[in-house]
């Protein structure tokens, strides 16, 4: 018999796998279950959108695409993130084109640290940070972020954490799973930190269109002295129900984005041609189907928040992602125990908190990306399992 744990890499063996995916699979294998569990539109891509992807599958256009994706993508990408954000990027150089954000984050995370170097991860925070992190050798530091500052970052709790050895910053706002937004004047102070201590930043901004309120999302980059500290990483996944394209990017430095692209060559070679044709459209013409998302998403959002205020589980009002991060200490049990005996009860999936980092414990994560009749019936059973309590 072999022995295959000898032979696996001893990195990958001590990873742990996704806390998101276990109760994801428990509701799969259940009948009339109510999933607020997976961080996915309940919207179909828009049709025009799946025209152009259809059109050029009919074109016979399934070629490889150039390393770094088709050209016109990337003058799109810079011409909309210079029309959203008033941040201009090179097309020819300072966009990546890669297979959803997630690849993204992983080139950045590889091109920028070296063994033994420290990488600050506020949490709670999405699950792959930490283990792409220590799968480059890399060093994970963990900065709790807490309710009562919303879970947004602070410039003293980053200071807290900083080091000699300290590279690089993780910002992940709009935040999963808390729902959490930097604004403008916490973005300042966080970028007199960096400049302090010379540290480079990736800023996770997937979830950035969806930002509520009256204030727009703030991208990281247009903040004075960022840019040329800063790889931005954002999709299509989330702005546009685009889960199943896989198609992401990286905006940043051109001798970053560079290095970037030679990891990006050897691990993926291109991101998928018809999704790249797809995403060309959305871009120039999917402004409204942005906001008729949001709009959505937005009252789903205050009434998940009001509901689960009411019920006793208490909730500040996330205005960014589609997500709210209820606390569930009053139960008296564990975000574990909470989870588990909600699906088996009700049927209905939720994420405990701790899989999003230790301080996440006594929090589950709920997911409004669903359609209202499900979240309004979720919410009558969320209630009739908290009277059984």
């Amino acid at each position: 018999m072999i022995d295959y744990n000898s032979q696996i890499n001893q990195e990958v063996l001590r990873l742990k796998p996704s806390g998101i995916r276990r109760f994801f699979d428990i509701a799969n294998e259940m009948e009339d279950v109510i999933s607020l569990s997976i961080g996915e539109p309940d919207f179909s891509t828009p049709w025009h959108v799946r025209q152009e992807g259809i059109r050029s599958l009919e074109a016979g256009k399934t070629w490889y695409s150039p390393n770094r994706g088709f050209m016109e993508l990337r003058q799109e990408i810079s011409n909309w993130f210079d029309r959203h954000y008033g941040v201009q990027y090179d097309p020819k150089t300072q966009v990546l084109v890669t297979v959803g954000g997630s690849e993204a984050i992983d080139m950045c995370i590889r091109t920028l640290v070296n063994p033994g170097e420290e990488v600050l991860i506020p949490e709670p925070s999405f699950v792959c940070y930490v283990p792409l992190t220590e799968m480059t050798g890399g060093i994970p530091v963990v900065i709790e972020t807490k309710a009562e500052d919303q879970f947004r970052l602070t410039a003293k709790a980053l200071r807290e954490k900083i080091t000699e050895k300290t590279k690089l910053l993780i910002l992940p706002f709009p935040n999963n799973p808390t729902g959490a937004v930097m604004r403008r004047e916490h973005l300042e102070e966080i970028a007199q930190v960096v400049r302090e201590h010379d540290l480079m930043v990736l800023s996770d901004e997937i979830y950035s269109e969806l930002t509520y309120g009256s204030q727009r999302h703030i991208t990281f980059s247009s903040i004075d002295g960022m840019a040329e500290r800063t790889v931005v990483v954002n999709g299509f996944s989330k702005t546009f129900a685009m889960t199943g394209w896989r198609l992401g990017y990286a905006l940043g430095p051109e001798p970053i984005i560079k290095q970037m692209t030679k990891l990006h060559q050897y691990a993926i070679m291109s991101a998928p041609s018809m999704a790249q044709y797809a995403a060309v459209e959305a871009l120039r013409n999917g402004d409204s189907d942005i906001k008729y998302m949001r709009d959505q998403y937005d009252m789903r959002r205050r009434l998940i928040v009001d509901s689960l205020n009411t019920m006793g589980l208490s909730c500040f009002e996330p205005e960014g992602a589609f997500y709210v991060f209820p606390c569930i200490k009053s139960t008296g049990l564990t975000s574990e125990e909470f989870c588990e005996k909600l699906i088996y009860a009700e049927h209905v999936a939720v994420v405990p908190g701790n899989a999003f980092g230790n301080c996440g414990e006594g929090f589950v994560r709920v997911a409004y990306s669903n359609s209202i009749n499900n979240i309004t019936e979720a919410l009558h059973r969320i209630r009739h399992f908290l009277s059984t309590l």
